[in-house]
């Protein structure tokens, strides 16, 4: 339990719960629930340019990082087609993985295919069920993706001035406006609480906030004296109690509840919105593909990791239909912004490649 780990080392309950946060992030869980101490460490197992457990800012956006990657690719002579969906995965008559064919109708031939798609759209919606093992096929139908993230990516004119820490008169970004800041994370118990209210289907009243304002480091991102806000929210259920939908009604009411809380720690932010964009686990699930809006593809439980993602006997990227790949976060090890998943699965395609 990361209450526990955390109540060995800190004595501070603002601090524990803060940290704590990190046990929780994209999960359906609170810091009281078992196995939620490893999400902790997957959060703080990495390095940043040396710094352990540390995180960054991609100037230009987390679309920069896409773009790197893909003018990385282009260098070595990759094609890449942009807004072209695919369809279904193309096999032969030997049941191998023979390219895809786009929702055009276009077919693109090739001897390997890699997805970092889900496991639950590469498999239940891209490939003929027919060729898979049936047990395989009901143990992605099975994975947890329930996601209590609602994203919400706000424009204002001027930079939050907070309570504990006062703007200076000339308005310039301090210290705290340049990292994470965490809200309604006093204590541990707070975060249960919001966890608690969601498993009944309802979005929490006083939410977990993580408010990040990108703009004070990258000032491209939004016109001068202006800012971007980026607020990661929890806990949001996926499906409303009663069966109720995410209207617009539902969205905005969230948001607003988001936003009283914001407004209680740093009077006038209310007022400084110009523009909000609410993503609830639906909306992601729509527009990013991630199942359930669950941002790692799949819950990372312990029995979701490691030998069993996404199921026992394929945590080696490779599938039932050879030649296919999975190579996204519903792979090992799992989410975060790491490019393990990919890397791991590009060295076991070529070691197959080398074989055909």
């Amino acid at each position: 339990l990361p209450g526990q780990i955390l109540d060995q080392w800190f004595e501070s309950e603002p601090l524990k719960a803060t940290l704590a946060t990190d046990a929780v992030i994209g999960a359906m869980a609170s810091p009281h629930t078992p196995g939620s101490g490893y999400v902790l460490l997957h959060h703080v197992m990495g390095e940043l340019e040396g710094q352990r457990g540390a995180w960054g800012y991609v100037a230009g956006g987390m679309g920069a990082l896409s773009q790197a990657i893909a003018c990385a690719a282009a260098a070595q002579g990759a094609h890449i087609f942009a807004e072209k969906a695919v369809g279904h995965v193309l096999l032969g008559r030997d049941g191998r993985a023979q390219g895809v064919v786009l929702q055009d109708g276009t077919e693109v031939r090739s001897k390997l295919v890699l997805s970092n798609a889900s496991p639950q759209i590469t498999f239940l919606e891209l490939t003929p069920q027919e060729q898979l093992p049936k047990d395989f096929v009901q143990r992605i139908r099975q994975v947890d993706t329930r996601s209590p993230v609602t994203k919400i990516n706000v424009a204002v004119d001027q930079l939050p001035s907070f309570l504990a820490a006062p703007n200076t008169r000339d308005g310039r970004p301090l210290p705290h406006h340049q990292c994470s800041i965490h809200l309604n994370c006093e204590g541990t118990h707070l975060l249960h609480q919001a966890f608690t209210e969601a498993t009944h289907g309802h979005p929490s009243s006083r939410p977990m906030i993580e408010l990040c304002i990108p703009s004070v480091l990258d000032p491209g991102l939004a016109p001068q004296g202006c800012h971007v806000v980026s607020l990661f929210t929890q806990y949001t259920p996926s499906v409303l109690a009663g069966g109720r939908p995410w209207d617009e009604q539902a969205r905005n009411a969230y948001a607003d509840t988001v936003f009283d809380c914001i407004e209680a720690y740093a009077p006038g932010f209310k007022a400084s919105v110009i523009g909000r964009d609410i993503l609830t686990p639906p909306d992601l699930e729509r527009i990013f593909g991630l199942p359930g809006g669950n941002i790692f593809h799949g819950g990372m439980s312990l029995d979701q990791l490691y030998f069993a993602r996404p199921a026992p006997s394929y945590s080696g990227y490779r599938s039932p239909i050879p030649s296919l790949y999975l190579c996204g976060s519903g792979a090992h090890p799992g989410g975060g912004v790491m490019g393990a998943a990919g890397r791991n699965a590009a060295q076991v395609a070529l070691e197959d490649f080398r074989r055909l």
